[in-house]
């Protein structure tokens, strides 16, 4: 046959598909039943991705975090590599929530799945049996609003409505929920002012837990820190708080050997004075704080109430420490490092607060400039008179 090039003519064989003279292309390609065609990815409102593919006369929607992800996991079940998931809005809200939990068990830390596991028992308890393709913004709302009216504080169902929105997100990708939050409130803290930081230190010398009160009110360490600190982090006058004993879903105390943040794998310099308490005992391996956490807390609690102290949580002393570095205009940076907070924002607007006395302090500032341009002005306001 002849090339269908009329620029070019020339004699080819019969069955060519390319003229060989001039490369053009004589018959249309047949694409074959079993070439690979890549499903196009799109966009959800929800920042996945989704591709559908049609697998033995069923639509099969397959949605996942990337679009490289949606579009190898579409291949896999067009090509029979993979069979296709059971619709996922088809799960009940508990099935999807145990499956979220699990899937990252091992990955987050025991106190924080524990937290989670809380939440599952004890939030959106309505909505548990339903299947996730029929959950509306308003039945959410609804049960916030519900938590809102039962006295919940606000950061507890920030962190309830959190948990549910990473769970529908991972299992109901493409839908999207107008949900409404009761505002934040200030933290209610228990201020320890200066003169209570005296008596914190009186009423616990001596005490069989004056060494882990000291290091959550001196050194700024959290109790988890605390118990997890052994004797072979120490470095000359440092500690390196590298390590935390945490409390799981089964309620048992679990070593992590990590610290709770990045931020949190920190040095700290050992004051003096702590650290004749660890070395007073002539151990020299093993944990330096020997007590649980509970019985640590409930010795606080006691020492507390008999020198008249206010009554506080443990962590509250780690709040102090924040506030005595306000007191002593410590800059935020070295606050942020020394203490192990993740941002300046943990610094300034959770942890840190201001001590009445300075309070009153500035208040006198105030008022004696505020007085001096009074009398100033009384006296100009005289002389104009007199004129």
């Amino acid at each position: 046959m002849k090339c269908k090039n009329k620029g070019c003519g020339r004699e080819i064989d019969a069955d060519s598909v390319y003229c060989k003279w001039c490369g053009t292309r004589q018959v249309r390609e047949q694409r074959s039943k079993s070439t690979a065609h890549t499903p196009t990815a799109r966009k959800l409102p929800s920042g996945s991705w989704a591709c559908r593919v049609r697998v033995n006369g069923q639509d099969v929607s397959i949605t996942r975090e990337t679009k490289e992800e949606a579009i190898a996991e579409a291949m896999a079940i067009k090509h029979g590599l993979k069979a296709p998931e059971k619709n996922r809005t088809s799960m009940t809200l508990a099935e999807a929530y145990e499956s979220y939990i699990k899937s990252r068990d091992g990955i987050l830390s025991p106190s924080t799945v524990a937290g989670y596991m809380r939440l599952r028992r004890n939030t959106f308890q309505r909505l548990m049996p339903m299947k996730l393709g029929n959950i509306t913004s308003e039945q959410i709302q609804r049960e916030i609003s519900a938590m809102a009216k039962g006295g919940k504080a606000p950061k507890y169902i920030a962190n309830a409505e959190g948990l549910l929105s990473s769970v529908l997100k991972q299992f109901n990708p493409g839908a999207s929920y107008d949900l409404h939050l009761p505002p934040k409130r200030k933290p209610d803290l228990q201020k320890l002012e200066d003169g209570d930081i005296a008596g914190v230190l009186a009423a616990f010398r001596g005490d069989p837990v004056e060494l882990p009160v000291l290091m959550a009110l001196w050194m700024g360490m959290r109790m988890s820190e605390i118990l997890g600190a052994e004797f072979g982090d120490i470095d000359g006058g440092r500690l390196h708080i590298r390590r935390a004993v945490v409390i799981d879903a089964d309620n048992n105390s679990v070593v992590k050997d990590s610290a709770k943040t990045y931020a949190g794998d920190r040095w700290v310099d050992i004051p003096l004075y702590i650290m004749a308490l660890i070395r007073a005992d002539g151990r020299d391996s093993g944990r330096i704080v020997t007590f649980t956490g509970a019985a640590i807390y409930k010795r606080f609690v006691r020492g507390m109430e008999r020198a008249g102290l206010p009554r506080c949580r443990f962590h509250d002393l780690r709040h102090a420490n924040a506030a005595i570095m306000v007191r002593l205009g410590v800059d935020s940076r070295y606050a942020q490092e020394r203490n192990g907070w993740a941002s300046d924002r943990m610094y300034k607007q959770v942890y840190s607060y201001t001590m009445d006395d300075q309070m009153a302090a500035i208040s006198r500032q105030m008022d004696d400039y505020f007085d001096n341009k009074m009398s100033t002005e009384i006296q100009e306001a005289k002389k104009q008179q007199r004129v």
